[in-house]
């Protein structure tokens, strides 16, 4: 399963700045990688990891600007056509297969 986030955040005064750095920083932390700008995946073990991961997104959003999170499953994030450009590096090491349960 995967966890896309994708955003559009002002950046017009220092404090849009500052909450778009504050965002896009939480993302990263909480382990999504960058597919594009303005546009992080992460994979998650299930629907529960997802909603988990769903609401500290939640948690860290910024006062204004738009935000959404599309849920996938791997099969249909595998689906996805690049039509220009290349994987990320991440994409190319990381798989559902790479995660494992204890």
């Amino acid at each position: 399963m995967r966890i896309i986030v994708m955003f559009d955040l002002p950046t017009a005064t220092t404090e849009d700045k500052r909450e778009y750095l504050h965002f896009r920083t939480g993302l990263i932390k909480l382990g999504f990688d960058m597919l594009q700008f303005s546009v992080y995946s992460r994979i998650t073990r299930n629907n529960d990891d997802a909603r988990k991961y769903i609401n500290k997104v939640k948690a860290i959003l910024p006062p204004v600007g738009s935000v959404r999170v599309l849920q996938v499953t791997e099969k249909q994030y595998a689906g996805m056509i690049i039509m220009l450009g290349e994987k990320t590096p991440t994409e190319n090491l990381l798989t559902t297969e790479d995660l494992i349960e204890l």
